[in-house]
């Protein structure tokens, strides 16, 4: 009998790890400026490691690794309890002295990438409407509600953000075309408050007026590290009712690491002058959901266990 306990309580831990996390985020996070000086700064280092690996997935924006340093030194301190992989774009701007990489950091064990391609920009009448065009990726995530889904980042150019944010709307519908997927987030540093985006032009932004789009930061909120500065620049917008009804109600908000991390504003803006805007997917609870066949067949060896330990209790 009480080898039976014992094996019953080993199972209990078995089913609890074969579960793992019960969370799924994802969050866009501009790290102003981030290439070889940058890397070479200790602790904003280990800050940058403990706000990528709370999530699944994470994109980086204004990564300036021009010599191609930065990057692998990051995902090399990433190295612990999970594996990260990370998807780059090329280097995207208009000017060869001031150029960026959209970067997708991500947990194997619960994300897969299926698929990517840099938006081409040559929408006729509208040829090189963004100074970095997006870089599209589309996930599965089989732990989620969802399962799979596309991604598109982009950081707007202060001096034309009405502009861009409205040919955000055109790459929405390229990509829904390209892939035949309605599952779209939206996500990056919009510049979409304060003076780079006067409430007079909103009317302008077919993404904010058309139908079935979601702003999951709102308008209030501030995303900003500097404390003279009040402004909602980072956002997260998704496409379509099954999409919204995969979030969590209410996760999608600033990461203010400041306080989190006990940082002087100083120490906070050696990191960044944005906070990371972030979101949770509602997580499939089913044992046997998505495509880890391993986990299932432990899950499955499992319930055998108990269900031998039950008859042989049943019989003494």
């Amino acid at each position: 009998m009480r080898s039976s306990s014992l094996l019953l309580l080993f199972f209990l831990a078995d089913v609890s790890d074969v579960h793992g996390g019960s969370e799924f985020r994802i969050c866009a996070f501009n790290l102003h400026s981030f290439g070889d000086s940058k890397s070479k700064n200790s602790e904003v280092m280990q800050t940058l490691v403990r706000i990528i690996t709370r999530s699944d997935i994470c994109l980086l924006q204004e990564v300036r690794d021009s010599k191609g340093k930065a990057l692998p030194k990051l995902l090399e301190r990433l190295k612990g309890k999970h594996e990260y992989k990370a998807v780059a774009s090329e280097r995207l701007g208009r000017s060869d002295s001031y150029q960026e990489q959209y970067v997708f950091v991500y947990r194997t064990d619960t994300v897969i990438v299926t698929d990517q391609y840099q938006y081409p920009d040559d929408k006729p009448g509208d040829v090189d409407a963004f100074a970095r065009e997006p870089f599209v990726v589309r996930f599965r995530a089989p732990k989620t509600a969802i399962k799979e889904f596309a991604l598109i980042p982009q950081h707007t150019t202060p001096t034309n953000t009405t502009k861009e944010l409205d040919a955000l709307y055109d790459v929405l519908q390229h990509v829904r075309g390209k892939w035949r997927t309605e599952n779209v987030m939206l996500l990056g540093d919009f510049n979409a408050d304060c003076g780079y985006l006067a409430k007079k032009n909103r009317k302008f932004v077919r993404l904010i007026t058309g139908n079935n789009l979601f702003w999951l930061i709102p308008d209030d909120v501030d995303t900003t590290v500097r404390s003279s500065t009040s402004c909602s620049y980072d956002r997260i917008v998704v496409h379509g009712e099954t999409f919204r009804r995969a979030v969590v109600p209410a996760s999608a908000k600033p990461f203010n690491f400041q306080e989190a991390y006990r940082l002087t504003e100083e120490q906070a803006l050696d990191v960044s002058d944005h906070y990371p805007v972030e979101v949770l997917l509602q997580v499939d609870s089913s044992p046997f959901s998505g495509t880890n066949k391993p986990a299932n067949q432990k899950m499955l060896f499992s319930l055998f266990v108990l269900s031998h330990l039950v008859l042989q209790m049943l019989t003494w």
